[in-house]
């Protein structure tokens, strides 16, 4: 129903195909290249890494300067680095040097992901946000499902791996288009702060409104502990069902636990879209604990495969279910200084659980990692019920930076 949003969300998706190629075929490559799984978990403390550290100046950067102009010099960065990967790929580079590159597209996609993402529900109006919320974090899933398949099939057509990076690379240009001729709106933050004190203003607002603490501590929680086997799926799958990363049985089981995280985001703002939140923030916890432990004693490909599809739908309806909760407790002005505590709890946090959960995969195997994930998970979910706040602990009315004509903002 909003132009503005439509041609975005479409660029986007179209751009995060060409991302997931990428984000499937490195840690496979890496992990059949070394053997280890220490060595996926540091190229995915590389990626994700720097939003544990720089998502909050980011955040601050995004309230002083023009959010398009920050979001396309980012993009051209990880465009060019991709290109840079492709080479390295090419000439089998040293280790270090793919480490070096994930990490210069992890600090320009750190830098520009407060900006895009406090921007985005600006462009619906407030009543719309829940299915703005849902259906980006759909894109995200349906694009990881894509981008895997899409990866195979140009691998048997007979591409190789650098030329998938250089195919990625063009990719940004699906976003960096319509943001050249379709600004984003200028929405005055609330965070006029300044020197130190501007890093500390998302955290003040936390502590006072209980609910945004909540999800932020649970999320921080929930990525460390229970989310490790996400960036080490290859290291998972080899250990615990013998799949090599490069074949075509860990590739199905990729796709389909993908296909369960687009249908599991889809469904926050579909069949669940009238259920209470902090109702369905608690079950799904205590779902994805159920299936996380199954997917951990699992030695059978024929059963990881029903098991993985479930996992990963109840992990991204949590996930973007306690995204909506958070969105709906903001105003536009708020969302930058937010946004990027959300990236440091969620994003910023699963690298240190990777960093952490792969040499134990190397010395004990994958069960106990993805098991003691499972039992956090079900704790996490009744220490952080919402269902015990008071409506103190929540925005209350709507906020006045949003007028009624909402989509027309983009010009």
């Amino acid at each position: 129903q909003h132009h503005h949003f439509r041609v975005l969300f479409i660029g986007a998706s179209l751009s995060n195909v060409g991302t997931w190629m990428q984000n499937f075929m490195l840690p496979a490559y890496l992990d059949v290249r070394t053997g280890s799984a220490a060595f996926v978990g540091l190229l995915i403390f590389a990626q994700l890494g720097p939003m544990l550290f720089g998502s909050v100046p980011a955040g601050v950067l995004a309230d002083r300067v023009n959010r398009t102009h920050l979001i396309l010099g980012m993009q051209a960065s990880m465009m060019a680095m991709s290109v840079v990967m492709g080479g390295l790929a090419k000439w089998h580079a040293p280790v270090w040097t793919i480490f070096a590159a994930q990490l210069a597209i992890g600090v320009a996609n750190t830098i520009q992901a407060p900006a895009f993402n406090a921007s985005l529900p600006t462009l619906v109006p407030r009543e719309d946000i829940g299915g703005a919320v849902s259906l980006n974090s759909a894109m995200i899933n349906g694009s990881r499902i894509t981008g895997p398949s899409l990866a195979a099939f140009l691998g048997w057509v007979g591409l190789d791996l650098w030329q998938l990076f250089i195919i990625n690379a063009a990719t940004y240009s699906f976003v960096m288009i319509p943001l050249a001729k379709n600004h984003l709106p200028s929405v005055k933050g609330m965070n006029t702060a300044k020197g130190w004190r501007a890093l500390t203003t998302g955290v003040g607002l936390a502590r006072r409104r209980r609910v945004l603490l909540v999800l932020l501590r649970s999320m921080f929680i929930f990525s460390i502990v229970s989310l490790p086997y996400i960036g080490l799926f290859p290291s998972v799958a080899r250990l615990n069902l013998g799949l090599a990363a490069d074949s075509g049985s860990y590739k199905v089981l990729y796709i389909v636990w993908g296909l369960g995280a687009f249908l599991g985001a889809l469904s926050v703002g579909t069949v669940f879209s009238d259920m209470e939140r902090p109702l369905l923030i608690r079950w799904s916890f205590q779902l994805f604990a159920v299936f996380l432990l199954l997917f951990a004693i699992t030695s059978n490909f024929n059963v990881a495969l029903p098991v993985a599809f479930m996992l990963g739908a109840v992990y991204f309806l949590l996930a973007t279910a306690m995204m909506t909760e958070l969105q709906h407790n903001l105003t536009d002005g708020e969302r930058a200084s937010i946004m990027p505590l959300w990236f440091m709890s969620f994003g910023g946090s699963i690298p240190i659980g990777n960093l952490l959960g792969g040499p134990i995969m190397d010395a004990v195997g994958a069960r106990w990692v993805l098991a003691v994930g499972a039992i956090a998970a079900s704790l996490n979910g009744v220490l952080s019920d919402l269902g015990r706040l008071t409506d103190d602990d929540f925005l209350d009315g709507e906020p006045t930076s949003i007028p009624e004509t909402g989509p027309s903002r983009l010009h």
